[in-house]
């Protein structure tokens, strides 16, 4: 491939762009922008395939920019391309309520795949979205119609490769085989602390060939356009291996400050810019100037990605006529539609049916609803036989090579990945026509964490099916007893807590993970086994939390979750037996109870009745809805889980000696707050 003077002067203008936007905003990165400008203009210039009049078009090439820290790059690539990022948009870099926040959101950003800014999270996006073209390929390819074929391009940096939830990622994609997946490593040798050599002198070359990653190194990145394309035609004629292309750049090129850590994370000073200017052939009087070559370039290669969507859609037409079947499926799934009435297949429970834990409920539901629903990919992190995730008929997603599975499987071995394996799952929901799901135990969520906040904040719809919720897993102890995660959970804007109390509560919060398009949700499922419940039901559980059980002239309310619902069950039975009736309410999910009306709230929490929640978890975030609480605010205790249930004096008989105390100084005082003028306003 050859490049010409339009080539050099587009590179030199992404670089005079990063700095003018930076230096407006007088926040940002300008380093990395200038530093990356010119493999990222060969991607968007002369190899990606996009159509921003269609920017979901389904056989489009994915671009993440794991260093979500060089924002300021991606958004003007987005607005040489002709996406609806305007030069107003890019003068309103990091401005409250701009279409280019401080670092890429695909919420907010049309072109933006995935949401990156903490670093290793691209990269580990990437992965999921590499695996989401193997699958849809294996899944809707017929001889004739490639209908997905896409590559996913990433540029990383010194700091994500140092993450550990990219090289989680990376060991994953590696033993996948993912040869569309070609990322571009900016070495730059420079982090904030300074040169890499104070804390990363690792050879990357050697790991990622460890990983089963080909390798190719680029020794001059600033100018050797010629060394870059041959790098990336290299990277797409492997096809079994995914693709690292090592790129030494200089940090901020053309900067009086080029190769140092100052010019990473503060905007260049007006005379730097000045002489930068100058030197690239800029008019340094101008600001955000774009020759209409440089436009010419981009909109060049976007004609290209349109004319392809075209022919993709011609393509698709006939596909229609000769596979209907799959091709309704194909659109169903593209536009996040689900299968009429696939929620009919849902269980159901009487307290006639015996007890049961609620993750082997889980698994009753996967084995009813996994073969109607195709777009459900399900795993776990290396604990398939706890976390019960793996149905009858699963087939596993590996390599067709591997004799274990093909790519048209639905079932992920993560690995003991629980960070990567949640950052991947962001990836799968972001390609589209997936539905991701992925397991462990609920207290290593919290090696998640990162991962899952941006599922909430990117609205992903992902299911995290989190088992061995409490104490009562027992034995394993408290290192493994999570006490804080529910609370966590239920702090994170827009991420959806589901601690279902038995098999009608399950369904349901199958029913509402499943349904809804863009919320997170995460299952909390109990090792130990819990009675089906009277008065409960799949339709209840969307509200969040009901009256379980009602009394005439209650004299307390009792509310519980997930396995401590029939401990308040049991514990209210005693209580009668002392004269003293109590309602039950059943909390499977306090944010979904939040998001209800008021009226039907202060239905379920009624004035003048005290309130007492019980859970065997910390009583953190509870005195929003109850008087007092039950419940442990120290770690758990290792032991068999009855013993261990009785040691935190969460049993029927203590709970309810508790409660009747409780009763006896509201009843003294003859004054009960009011929770619903208190809270819901």
């Amino acid at each position: 491939m050859s490049f010409t003077q339009d080539d050099t002067h587009a590179i030199n203008t992404i670089r005079v762009l990063a700095a003018d936007t930076v230096f407006k905003s007088n926040s940002g990165h300008p380093g990395a922008p200038m530093g990356c400008a010119p493999m990222a203009h060969l991607l968007f210039a002369h190899y990606m395939n996009y159509n921003p009049k269609n920017a979901k078009w389904a056989k489009r090439d994915r671009f993440v920019l794991s260093n979500g820290h060089a924002c300021a790059l991606q958004y003007i690539l987005l607005h040489l391309a002709g996406y609806p990022t305007s030069m107003d948009d890019l003068k309103a870099f990091r401005q409250l309520n701009s279409k280019t926040p401080g670092h890429p959101e695909s919420h907010i950003t049309v072109g933006i795949e995935v949401t990156t800014g903490p670093l290793g999270q691209g990269f580990a996006n990437a992965v999921g979205l590499a695996i989401g073209e193997a699958h849809m390929a294996a899944t809707f390819n017929k001889p004739g119609y490639e209908l997905f074929d896409n590559y996913t391009y990433m540029i990383t940096g010194d700091g994500c490769l140092q993450e550990g939830v990219a090289s989680e990622a990376a060991s994953l994609a590696g033993h996948l085989q993912l040869g569309k997946l070609i990322a571009l490593y900016d070495d730059n040798h420079i982090t904030i602390d300074g040169e890499t050599e104070v804390s990363f002198t690792e050879d990357v070359v050697k790991r990622f060939e460890s990983y089963g990653w080909h390798v190719i190194v680029v020794k001059d990145g600033n100018s050797d356009l010629e060394g870059i394309a041959h790098a990336i035609e290299e990277a797409k004629k492997v096809t079994n291996k995914p693709s690292l292309i090592k790129v030494y750049t200089t940090i901020g090129f053309g900067s009086l400050m080029q190769g140092t850590e100052k010019v990473h994370g503060s905007p260049l000073k007006a005379d730097d810019i000045v002489q930068l200017k100058k030197n690239m052939g800029f008019n340094p009087e101008e600001t955000f100037a774009v020759p209409q070559s440089t436009y010419d370039l981009y909109h060049a290669r976007a004609a290209k990605g349109a004319a392809l969507n075209q022919e993709w859609d011609a393509l698709v037409e006939k596909y229609s006529a000769e596979y209907p079947e799959l091709s309704a499926e194909l659109k169903r799934r593209l536009n996040k539609d689900l299968p009429e009435d696939w929620a009919k297949a849902l269980p159901r429970f009487t307290p006639a049916d015996k007890p049961v834990a609620t993750r082997k409920l889980s698994e009753a539901v996967l084995n009813k609803v996994a073969d109607l629903l195709p777009e459900l990919m399900i795993g776990s992190a290396d604990l398939t036989g706890s976390n019960l995730t793996r149905w009858k008929t699963a087939v596993d997603f590996q390599p067709d090579n591997s004799g274990i599975g093909n790519y048209a499987g639905r079932y992920l071995r993560y690995g003991v990945r629980e960070h990567g394996m949640s950052a991947i799952m962001n990836g799968l929901d972001a390609y589209g026509g997936i539905i991701p799901a992925g397991a462990t135990f609920l207290n290593f969520i919290s090696y998640a964490s990162g991962a899952v906040r941006l599922s909430a904040l990117s609205g992903h719809r992902v299911i995290y099916i989190m088992t061995h919720d409490s104490i009562g897993l027992g034995e394993d102890g408290p290192t493994h007893q999570p006490i804080e995660t529910m609370a966590m959970i239920r702090a994170t804007p827009n991420l959806v807590d589901l601690r279902p109390a038995d098999g009608n509560e399950t369904s349901g919060a199958y029913l509402f993970a499943i349904t809804a398009k863009h919320r997170p949700s995460v299952l909390a499922l109990t090792r130990q086994d819990l009675p089906q419940l009277e008065g409960s039901s799949i339709e209840k559980t969307l509200h969040g939390g009901y009256v379980l059980q009602e009394v005439e002239g209650a004299d307390v309310t009792l509310v519980g979750t997930g396995s401590e619902v029939s401990l308040c069950v049991d514990a209210a039975k005693l209580l009668a037996e002392q004269g003293i009736k109590a309602r039950i309410v059943s909390m499977p999910s306090t944010t979904l109870f939040d998001e209800q009306s008021h009226e039907y709230r202060a239905s379920v929490f009624i004035d003048g009745v005290p309130t007492v929640a019980v859970e065997a978890m910390t009583t953190f975030g509870w005195d929003r809805y109850a008087h007092e609480c039950i419940g442990i605010d120290t770690f758990g205790a290792s032991g068999p889980f009855k013993e261990v249930y009785k040691h935190f004096g969460l049993v029927p008989d203590v709970v309810a000696g508790k409660v009747e105390k409780i009763v006896a100084f509201y009843k003294k005082e003859g004054y009960v707050p009011s929770l619903v003028r208190k809270y819901f306003h």
